[in-house]
């Protein structure tokens, strides 16, 4: 059985706006503005992570100025596990790594929803370490 906040289908967010919206619920963000900011931040840093086909997928999915968040930054050559995303988002923003974490994982869920399991599970895959639990996914540990 599927959990509430989890979908075999994409989920449908039309706008830029209902997913304000909704990383502003999940986040628990008492203004529109701070979810947007947290939404700028985090999807400029998944651009900087993630490559190739799953990039283009995704972005064709999120509303238009969501995905030119992602599409705003190229990929490191460098790519960062779970834990590294975070650290290094704290420091380009100046935030603590906890409230960082958090504002991640209300945006990272949102993503994996509009996515549908079968892109959020191929992303999580493309990327290190560690981002299962962001995309508010159980880690699985990889085969030695």
């Amino acid at each position: 059985m599927l959990s509430p906040h989890k979908s075999a289908a994409p989920t449908a967010v039309t706008t830029f706006d209902q997913m304000l919206e909704r990383v502003r619920y999940e986040g628990a963000y008492p203004t529109r503005r701070q979810a947007e900011n947290v939404v700028h931040s985090v999807l400029e840093a998944l651009g900087r992570q993630l490559t190739g086909d799953e990039r283009v997928e995704l972005a064709s999915r999120l509303p238009h100025e969501a995905a030119a968040l992602l599409a705003s930054q190229i990929p490191t050559t460098r790519p960062l596990t779970g834990w590294g995303f975070v650290k290094d988002l704290a420091e380009r923003t100046g935030g603590r790594p906890a409230t960082i974490r958090w504002d991640t994982g209300a945006v990272l869920g949102v993503v994996a929803r509009i996515a549908g399991d079968d892109l959020a599970t191929r992303i999580v895959r493309q990327l290190p370490d560690g981002y299962a639990l962001l995309f508010g996914r159980a880690q699985l540990l990889r085969a030695a």
